[in-house]
């Protein structure tokens, strides 16, 4: 697989967000789910941003800040 071909962090952050809130609506924290889409705590919470304002297939709001920023994530539709 080429890396033209891999697809992008903002991508792949909103796939599996996607894919998560297909199963009903969740909370994360963005250390929590590093591992799973290969991007740093700090890298999501700023993709996390962009998510908000041009996701479609998904709703993101900020729910809480205890020990780090929790987000809430539902389908759009």
């Amino acid at each position: 697989m080429s890396s033209g071909s891999a697809p992008s962090k903002r991508d792949r952050l909103e796939q599996y967000l996607s894919a998560r809130a297909s199963e009903g609506a969740f909370y994360f924290k963005s250390r929590h789910i590093t591992d799973e889409v290969g991007l740093s705590p700090k890298e999501i919470g700023s993709l996390v941003g962009t998510l908000q304002r041009e996701a479609e297939a998904i709703r993101i709001s900020q729910w809480g800040y205890t020990r780090g920023t929790t987000w809430y994530v539902e389908r759009a539709d």
